[in-house]
Formats: structure tokens, sequence, C-alpha cells
């Protein structure tokens, strides 16, 4: 009997952490101490990187930017394999914006990297493209309207607080799906799949929003 009692709290357990997106929460370390971390952007105070939180799937994923590449398929007229060096190559985007967690935290950050409208300049659009699924190196997945990505100008972030993203906040990119909660800011973007169909990723289809917005306070 009490072993019974055991395994079922233990079930509880599982479930709770399903429920609240939460398959690993962690604290980003510090900054790479030879790159100095901006405090201040915009005239707006910044979250140290040490204290946001974090939550991933599978754990921090270690990605090796010599051997990296960036595919991008489906309805475009050019399939890309884009290189960590032809990412950096790219117009660069620089903001400032906040990151909220369906959990009810957030953090603000200055992000750089490069837009996904740079991206679709080079590959071309198909007629009656729609959606945008993301594809991350833990497994992960999440989509969102092309509409909102081209009209909102959303980036792909290779830098953070103006020092090259950590391995545990993405590294070499994350989406940085303004206007949405955390779940669709995917983490170790490795391919980006133009769609004319609905896609719900590993959260959306566990019975999430697809759509994502966050409500205002």
């Amino acid at each position: 009997m009490v072993l019974h009692g055991r395994m079922n709290i233990f079930k509880l357990f599982v479930v709770i952490l399903l429920v609240c997106g939460c398959v690993e929460q962690q604290q980003t370390p510090a900054a790479n101490v030879s790159e100095k971390e901006d405090a201040f952007f915009a005239g707006k105070e910044l979250t140290s990187i040490k204290e946001q939180r974090n939550n991933a799937i599978k754990g921090t994923q270690f990605i090796n930017k010599e051997t990296y590449t960036l595919q991008v398929t489906g309805m475009v007229n050019r399939s890309l394999n884009l290189t960590y060096e032809e990412l950096l190559a790219l117009p660069v985007a620089d903001r400032f914006v906040r990151m909220d967690c369906v959990e009810g935290w957030g953090f603000d950050a200055r992000w750089t990297g490069v837009t996904l409208n740079s991206i679709f300049n080079d590959s071309g659009l198909k007629p009656g493209a729609k959606n945008v699924i993301f594809y991350c190196d833990d497994g992960y997945s999440t989509s969102l309207e092309l509409d909102y990505l081209r009209g909102k100008d959303i980036m792909l972030a290779y830098r953070l607080n103006n020092v090259t993203l950590p391995s545990e906040r993405g590294f070499p990119l994350q989406l940085v799906a303004e206007g949405r909660y955390g779940y669709k800011w995917a983490k170790w973007v490795t391919h980006i799949e133009v769609t004319d169909q609905p896609y719900e990723g590993f959260w959306e289809s566990r019975g999430y929003s697809n759509i994502a917005i966050v409500r205002e306070r």
C-alpha cells in the first residue's frame, strides 16, 4: 500500500510538470566573461542573463557554429542552407523586447540578430504560404503565422544583451516572438519550413494555444 501510494504521488508530480510547461527549468549562467553584457538599452533596464529563467524540454543543447546550418525549406522559391557566418552577414536587427512566459514570469532584454524578412527575401515565398514551422535541435517545434512574422519583422537572435547568445539561451539562434508567450520563442533553431497548413508544435499539441498572444496586464 505504501509503495502504491508513492507511485501515485510520482505520477501526479509528472502530470504537474507537463501542465506547467516546464520539463526542465534552469538558471542561465552569466555571459561569456570576454564580452561585456549591457545593463541598459534604449533607455531601458535589461534583465541580467544570469537572472533570466529558462525552460527546455531536454536540457541545454550545444551546437558547433563551424558545422551549423539553418535550413529553409517548404513553400519557398529557393531552399537555403545558411551557415552561421552567412547569417551574421545579413542585415542586422537590434531591439529591446520583453519575453513573457505563460507561467507568469518574464524578462527584458536586448536582442540582436537577423530578421525573417531578410531570410525570406533570399529564399522567396510561394503564393499561398501562411505559416512557418520552427524545428529545434532538441526535437522541439512550434509555428507562427507568416503575416505576423513579416508584419512585426520578427528576428532570429544571435546576441543577447550585446553578448553572443549563450548555449543555455539557444545558441546559435533563438526566435524573438515579440508579443507571444515564451513557448513560441524557439531555441536552437536548425530548420524553418514555410507551409500553407496549420501546425501544432510540442506544447500546442498538448493543449496550449497555437496563437499564444500575451495578455495585457
